[in-house]
Formats: C-alpha cells, sequence, structure tokens
C-alpha cells in the first residue's frame, strides 16, 4: 500500500505565521458565509491576478481536491422513494445477470459460450436508476407534449441492464431475455446497443469505444443548430452520454471536447464511471483518473462535478479538521483503491487509515463492517441524484459528472473490484446463492440453479412506481423513432436540367462542379432547401464552394464578431447564428460525426434532414470508416462525397491523398450506395435516386459519390438510360468499324478513366480495326451486388425453370467479343463482377493498385498501366487468346504506344 509522503503535514509545520493564516481564511469563510461562493471566487481570482502581475510565480491547476465538488449541506435530496427505488435496482442487477450466465450455461452442442458483461451494469445500477426515474424524458410529442425527448448514449457492455429494466417495464419479454445474443431467428437481444438490429429500441451505436463521446457532442451540437435554424424546438432537450473512465483513453472520447466548451453545449452532460478498472486492470494504477480527467476537462472549458464518496463517509470528512482524511484520499492512488474494495473491512483499515495514528484513531469505534461499507459516490442514490440535478440546471458550458464507482459491485469474491470483473460471466450455484442473498432477492434455493428471471406483479407497489415515474417523464427510454411522421416532396430530375445537358462547344466542367449545381438547385427549393445541410471540413475553395458562404451561412451560435478580412468580395466567409453551412475546421471525424447527427435527424427529431458531406475522398472511408460502420448500424441517410476521388486525378498532391480504394471499402457496409460516375449527368441521376430512396421512401440507405476536379466535355444525358445508370452500367457508346466483320470488344469504365476508355475505342478502331462498345459503369459495387443477389436465389431456387440472370450478364449478353474494366481504382473494385461476365467471354481488369504519387494525370495514368494505350493492349490481348487477332498484333501494339513491357509492377514501385 502506499504510505504517507515525508512532506506530510509540512505546510503546516512551516507556516511562519499561524495566526496570520488563520485570520485570512475566517476572512475566507465570513465571505462565503455573507456573500456568497461567487464572491469568495472573484476574490481569489483577483488576488492571484495580482499575484502573477507582481512576479509571484503561480502554476495553473485545473484540479481540485480529491472529494465531492458538492458539499454534504448543499446536495439537493433525491424526492424519490428510495427503498423503493433499491428494490428495483436489485431486481434489476439479478435480471441482467441471470441473463448473461444462462447464455453461457448453454450446452455446448447450442454453439458454446455466447458472452456478455455483467459487471459494468453492476456499477452503473444507481446512475441508471436515477436517470430513468427522475431526469430522462421521453418524447411525449406523439401524446401532445412538447418535449422531443432526451438522447442517451448507453455505455455498450451495460446493455443487459437496460434489458432487465424494459423487462420489467413489459416491453421485452422473458423469451427475448433467454435467446440474449441469439438474434438470426429475430427473437433475441442484440448484445450491445444496435439501431439496425433493434430498430425501434436502441437509439446510438456505442460499444466501439470512444465514438460514443465524438458523436454525442455533435449531436448535441446539432440539436442547438435544429434550434438556431427554426426547424425544431430543442431547448429542453439533454444528450446524456455514459463512458467507462478506461474508454477515456480512446482519442475519439476526449477529441472533440474543446468544441463543446467553445459553443456552451449546456444541453450535454457526460457521465464517466469511474471504477478505475479497464478491461484487464486499472486504469490508472499509479495514478488517479478522476483528477485527470478533471484537468482535461475543466482545462476545456467545461463545468466539472466530481461525485467520489458516499454518505457514509460525510461524518468521517466533518470530523476531519485537520485534512488528514483528505490528504490520504489524495494520496493514495488507485490501483490502491482498486485492492480496497478486492479485499474487506480489515484490509481497508490496515492499510487506508492505517496509513496515520489519528486517523486509525477515528475509525476506532466502527467494526470492519461499517468499514466495508463506506461507499463510494456512485451508489448513493441520494448524491446520485444531487450531481445529476446540478448538471441540468447549469448554464452556458457542457458539465461532466466524474463518479467513482466499483466495476462488479456486488459480485463478491468472482468480481468485485477484481481485474477479472469484465471477463466474469459464469457463475456457479454458490456465487449465485451470494448474489441473492447480496440484494435480497426473493427466490428459494431449490430454484437456484435455474436461476429464473424475477418480475414482481403488476400490482405491487414496485411495479406501479417503475411506471409512475416513466409516465410523468413522457414514456419509456431507450426508444428509436424508425422512420420520421413527415413527408418531403421531392422534386422531379428536371430541377437538375442544367447539369444533365451536353456542355456547350468549347465549354468544360468537372463533376464536382455539377455537384455543386445539383446542391445549389436543391438550397432553392423551398421544401428541401432548408432541410439541406451542406458540411465542410475546411475545403470550400478546394470544391468551388464558397460561394454558398454568403448565400447561406455558416452556422455559429456566436455570430461573427469580426469583420471579415474579404468581407468587400462577392464570396466572402459569413458566419451567422442561423448559418446553414456546418464548417468543421480540419477535422474528418467531426465532420463525419455532424454528418451522422443529420443522417439520423428523422429518428432523432422527427425532422428529415438531407446532409452532404464533401471531403478529400482518401479522407474519408479509410480515415473515419468506424464511424461510417456506425453510421449504418444507426440506418443514417444522406450523401458522402469524395472529392478529388481516384489515383491519377489529383494532381501535384501524392502518396498520402490519392484515392485507389475508398469503393472497396464502402462495399464493406451493406447499407452504403456508391458510385464513381463520370459525368454531370450522372451525378444528378444519382443524387435524385438517393433523394428519392432517402427521402421520400425512408429507406434505411446512405449514399457515396466519388467527384473528380478535372474538367472536360459533358455529354449530356441519354433519356431512357436514368435507370440503368442507378443500377450501375449502360452503353454509352457503340462500337463503330465500318468492318461487318471486324473484332469486337467491349471496354467498361468509371470515373476518370472511363475517358480512357473512349480515347482507346478510337485507336482500337483506327488503328487495329476492332470495333469497340464503351460502357459507363458508375457502380461496380452495385453490379456486384445485384450479381451476387441473382447467383444466391438461383443456388437456392434449383428448380426454378427461369433463373434470375445478374445485370452486367443481361448488358453484355448482346454484344459479342471480350470485356476490359478500366477504373482508377485497385483491380480488386472492378474484378467484383467477374463471375457474371457471359460465358465464353474473356474478362480483364485495370486499375491503379499500388501506393499513389505526385506527376501529371497522364505520367500517373501511364504509370498504373490504365491509360489509353494499356486499355488497347489488354482489349487485343483479349482478343489474341480467344483466336481472333494474331498475338503479333499485341506485340505490335505496344512497341507503336512505347510501353516499357520490363518496368516494375506499379504495386510494387
Amino acid at each position: 500500500m502506499s504510505a504517507l509522503p515525508e512532506s506530510f503535514g509540512r505546510s503546516a509545520a512551516n507556516d511562519s505565521d499561524a495566526q496570520e493564516t488563520r485570520e485570512w481564511l475566517e476572512a475566507l469563510a465570513a465571505v462565503i458565509d455573507s456573500e456568497g461562493p461567487q464572491r469568495a471566487h472573484f476574490l481569489l481570482e483577483r488576488l492571484i491576478d495580482e499575484a502573477r502581475q507582481a512576479g509571484i510565480d503561480m502554476p495553473f491547476s485545473a484540479t481540485t481536491p480529491y472529494v465531492n465538488t458538492i458539499p454534504a449541506g448543499q446536495e439537493l435530496h433525491s424526492p424519490g422513494q428510495i427503498d423503493i427505488e433499491e428494490r428495483l435496482r436489485a431486481y434489476m442487477r439479478w435480471n441482467a445477470m441471470a441473463m448473461v450466465v444462462k447464455a453461457n450455461r448453454l450446452d455446448p452442442a447450442d454453439g458454446g459460450d455466447l458472452g456478455g458483461h455483467i459487471s459494468s451494469f453492476a456499477s452503473l445500477a444507481t446512475m441508471f436508476g436515477a436517470g430513468f426515474n427522475h431526469f430522462w424524458h421521453a418524447d411525449d410529442t406523439d401524446q401532445g407534449g412538447k418535449h422531443g425527448g432526451d438522447l442517451l448514449y448507453i455505455q455498450g457492455h451495460s446493455s443487459p441492464g437496460i434489458y432487465a429494466r424494459a423487462f420489467m417495464e413489459g416491453r421485452i419479454t422473458e423469451e427475448q431475455l433467454l435467446n440474449f445474443r441469439q438474434e438470426v431467428d429475430g427473437k433475441g437481444l442484440s448484445s450491445y446497443p444496435h439501431p439496425k438490429l433493434m430498430p425501434e429500441f436502441w437509439q446510438f451505436p456505442t460499444v466501439s469505444m470512444g465514438l460514443g463521446p465524438l458523436m454525442a457532442i455533435y449531436q448535441a451540437r446539432f440539436l442547438k443548430y435544429l434550434h438556431a435554424r427554426g426547424i425544431a424546438d430543442t431547448s429542453k432537450r439533454k444528450v446524456w452520454v455514459f463512458c467507462g473512465d478506461g474508454e477515456m483513453d480512446e482519442p475519439e472520447s476526449l477529441g472533440a471536447i474543446g468544441l463543446a466548451a467553445r459553443e456552451k453545449l449546456d444541453n450535454l452532460i457526460f457521465v464517466i464511471n469511474c471504477n478505475l478498472q479497464r478491461l484487464d486492470g486499472p486504469v490508472r494504477g499509479n495514478g488517479k483518473i478522476i483528477q485527470e480527467l478533471e484537468g482535461e476537462f475543466r482545462g476545456s472549458g467545461w463545468n466539472v462535478i466530481k461525485l467520489i464518496w458516499g454518505s457514509y463517509w460525510d461524518p468521517l470528512l466533518a470530523r476531519d479538521k485537520e485534512g488528514l482524511l483528505r490528504k490520504v484520499m489524495m494520496e493514495t492512488v488507485d490501483g490502491d483503491y482498486q485492492a480496497m474494495k478486492a479485499n474487506d473491512g480489515a484490509f481497508v483499515r490496515k492499510h487506508f487509515f492505517g496509513q496515520h495514528p489519528k486517523l486509525l484513531e477515528m475509525v476506532s469505534k466502527l467494526s470492519d463492517d461499517d468499514i466495508w461499507r463506506l461507499n463510494r459516490g456512485g451508489h448513493d442514490p441520494h448524491k446520485v441524484h444531487a450531481a445529476y440535478h446540478e448538471a441540468v440546471n447549469h448554464k452556458g458550458q457542457p458539465t461532466v459528472l466524474l463518479i467513482k464507482t466499483v466495476k462488479g459491485y456486488g459480485m463478491g469474491k468472482i468480481g468485485e473490484g477484481k481485474n477479472t470483473a469484465h471477463q466474469t460471466k459464469k457463475l456457479v450455484d454458490e456465487d449465485v446463492k451470494a448474489f441473492r442473498d447480496r440484494f435480497n432477492i426473493p427466490i428459494p434455493d431449490d430454484k437456484l440453479h435455474d436461476i429464473p428471471f424475477y418480475k414482481p406483479a403488476d400490482d405491487t407497489p414496485e411495479m406501479q412506481y417503475l411506471h409512475e415515474r416513466r409516465k410523468a417523464l413522457g414514456g419509456y427510454l431507450p426508444k428509436r423513432r424508425p422512420k420520421a411522421d413527415e413527408q418531403l416532396p421531392v422534386p422531379d430530375l428536371s430541377v437538375f436540367q442544367a447539369v444533365m445537358e451536353p456542355t456547350a462547344e468549347g465549354r468544360e466542367i468537372s463533376t464536382t462542379q455539377a455537384y455543386v449545381r445539383c446542391l445549389n438547385a436543391l438550397l432553392r427549393d423551398k421544401a428541401l432547401g432548408p432541410r439541406t445541410v451542406p458540411i465542410l471540413v475546411d475545403e470550400a475553395r478546394t470544391f468551388g464552394m464558397e460561394g454558398l458562404f454568403r448565400q447561406i451561412g455558416i452556422y455559429n451560435p456566436a455570430g461573427q464578431q469580426y469583420t471579415p478580412v474579404d468581407k468587400d468580395q462577392v464570396m466572402y466567409y459569413k458566419e451567422d447564428k442561423a448559418g446553414q453551412i456546418l464548417q468543421e475546421g480540419i477535422n474528418e471525424a467531426g465532420g463525419m460525426s455532424s454528418w451522422i447527427a443529420a443522417a439520423t435527424s428523422y429518428s432523432t427529431n422527427n425532422r428529415i434532414m438531407i446532409p452532404f458531406y464533401i471531403y478529400y475522398s482518401m479522407f474519408g472511408l479509410q480515415r473515419v470508416g468506424d464511424l461510417c460502420w456506425a453510421a449504418g448500424d444507426m440506418q443514417a441517410r444522406g450523401f458522402l462525397l469524395g472529392g478529388t476521388s481516384g489515383r491519377t486525378t489529383l494532381n501535384g498532391e501524392g502518396l498520402q491523398h490519392e484515392d485507389g480504394h475508398s469503393h472497396i471499402l464502402a462495399s464493406t457496409i451493406p447499407n452504403c450506395i456508391s458510385y464513381d460516375p463520370t459525368f454531370a449527368h450522372e451525378v444528378a441521376v444519382i443524387i435524385h435516386h438517393g433523394l428519392k430512396r432517402m427521402v421520400e421512401q425512408q429507406d434505411n440507405v446512405y449514399f457515396y459519390l466519388t467527384l473528380l476536379n478535372e474538367n472536360y466535355a459533358q455529354p449530356g444525358l441519354r433519356p431512357g438510360t436514368e435507370t440503368q445508370i442507378v443500377k450501375g452500367m449502360y452503353l454509352l457508346l457503340e462500337g463503330g468499324s465500318k468492318k461487318k466483320d471486324a473484332p469486337q470488344v467491349n471496354l467498361l469504365g468509371s470515373g476518370t478513366i472511363l475517358r480512357e476508355s473512349i480515347a482507346a475505342k478510337e485507336l482500337l478502331e483506327k488503328d487495329w480495326g476492332v470495333s469497340a462498345n464503351v460502357w459507363s459503369c458508375p457502380s461496380f459495387n452495385e453490379l456486384a451486388r445485384d450479381g451476387q443477389d441473382a447467383d444466391r436465389w438461383n443456388l437456392l431456387h434449383p428448380a426454378d425453370k427461369k433463373p434470375r440472370v445478374p445485370f452486367v450478364t443481361q448488358q453484355l449478353e448482346p454484344h459479342a467479343g471480350p470485356v476490359v474494366a478500366s477504373t482508377d481504382y485497385m483491380k480488386a473494385y472492378a474484378e467484383q463482377i467477374r463471375a457474371f461476365i457471359p460465358k465464353g467471354r474473356s474478362y480483364k481488369v485495370l486499375g491503379t493498385d499500388g501506393f499513389g504519387r505526385s506527376d501529371f494525370r497522364t505520367k500517373l495514368r501511364e504509370h498504373f498501366e490504365v491509360n489509353r494505350h494499356y486499355v488497347v493492349v489488354a482489349a487485343l490481348k483479349a482478343l489474341a487468346d480467344e483466336g481472333t487477332v494474331p498475338a503479333a498484333k499485341v506485340a505490335e501494339a505496344i512497341k507503336k504506344y512505347g510501353i516499357n513491357a520490363d518496368k516494375i509492377n506499379p504495386l510494387y514501385a
């Protein structure tokens, strides 16, 4: 155990004028008594300022003593019936434990252990109880109320406890509890909070630790945004975020706390469960995580409330006139605190109070059992209620509650305070009996082996109280709205007419410009304009979007309190309290979190919003892929746009900027619909289709489009191809050879490299007499999914006389000849459709495998072997392989175009 330092008591011993010190302290006490703590705080700050100006070194400290922030005499007492709440908590603890243990007693023949967690909820039960019984308001607008509901980011590993409460409330059945983590047949409960799997229950996925805190900050900010723009009244709503102290090691957990303070998000409350343990051991064995987090949050501008000690400590702290107890509390490190709770009262007496004789004397009349009952603040319902009350009533700052608990509270020898607590999920009958006895669960010994769930009769005081409290707070939580009640009309495709027509002779635009024109058209629409949310990460000028600054403004809750340096320009930088753009700065994770908040607004706010988040494509799915996956789980709806996409389109930027794999990453997210369009009209058709699906039909999908900064002439939409564009493939140009018996090939492409296929068509027909069809393939991902779906159907319906035919096969079947696919992405992207190429056809794929690099586009396409010359060579080689042209023609083409056949593979270059 840690001993008191040699310097203990030195400050008092070295006091050269104890009388003067006492006079200062008495004066301070008098100010507090007569004029209040705010006046005392002001005087102390003035004194510190004066000392600094006089040259006295006053190092900043963002931490306070290791005691509760709210003094015992200032705590608001809980108005609830504590005895009933305690019994309800006990029943929920039991049921949460029972469902996990039952799931892990299954016959190994059924699949073996299912896992689960007991200890996290065990430490959180009191905090959850206070929230559900007294603070967390449900959305009551369906009942004529005006509260949109609080949003709860539940600590993922505590899900059994949430299910246990919902079971008591009658929202979850016993059959579902018995099927915990058994979801395939549709009867079970998801292991963690997953909106996709329980779409009317869980609001947010949180068990990918760190994402919950990050997403919640931007969620709270988005509520303020909606209110400022007059779209929804969110003034009464709070965002509550439950995190573990170990989770705060994730960079994302603390990554946006500065934003929360800067924007004064007083609708945001973090509750950090400081049970001092990670999954494997102590969080800060040699230090104090509560003090560390207090410094982080207070230094960032948050309101910090520490709840460390329970009520049983209050008499001891009141008698601690010399500060000895507070000193030991501060000096004892977390590793030792963990050991205290892993042992017993005698151990605590010896190793904690035994650090000073006066402390031993202080507890001399307490038995070992009395010492063991000295509780941590997170297990004291009165103190938790007082802390919550302070948090919800604090204005002008976000609040963090640092609440000390015991991991595995109530689990006794098998888990309480043990390093193994997180993994403990199997209890033998003796352990189950000890759990029952500790929490006084009315189950007889002869039933214990079966670990039955316990639920009192509906007419008992406990059950009546449970339902009364939720009725008073508007309904039950957590609860999720699967669809918005409102209907928004999507305009006809003609709203994007400006980008669907061929460009005038001599005019060129990029697909990024086409997107911006589509966005502007949407912003002018009366219904969809106000619901459109442009999101930027400090690249507006890169994407040609700076014109929106003055047009719709950048959201800033403080408005614009300075004169921008470009005020004299038409497109000056304009911030506004009701601005529509979310400008996140150089912050992709923040941009994605804002996008998620807007993309799930139909559920969280009953308001359909249409977010468009544009970024360098390399800094999207690769950089924030975990958030993209969470967006899929949350059933997000909106548009992600990867600008300057592909591995060869971005001049000069090089290896870390050039994307050749984001579409492969997008393909891993089942409800992400991705496209790599080449032309402006394709962009318009895809965006319109996305609006129809996500806004009008309320489908739970989101769209990813890659855009180019390369300007070229646009051919315009050929009417009748819209459906094929959406499906992923349409015939752009038919073969133009004048010879009737000319060899035929089919050239497939997407994005910028489709233009190389167009150029290759001309070379094949002019130089080699080969007729080439050119196919625009905006989505190899969608083509692959369609083909896989057809294959699955045919596998499972072998007797069907009309097997399904993949769309790729349908398109290519009438057009003879081998197939060559070329994209600005890795070969694996276009390889996905190989199985659906018509039988007997050769299929060759060109792609940009390898690291990107900086150079001119023409040089990069030559380096990655995707330019027009390589397309020609691939086509001739495919024809030679089937015997249509002599192999010598391939060698001749290689020589004609100056291709170095012996250069190193770009994958390894």
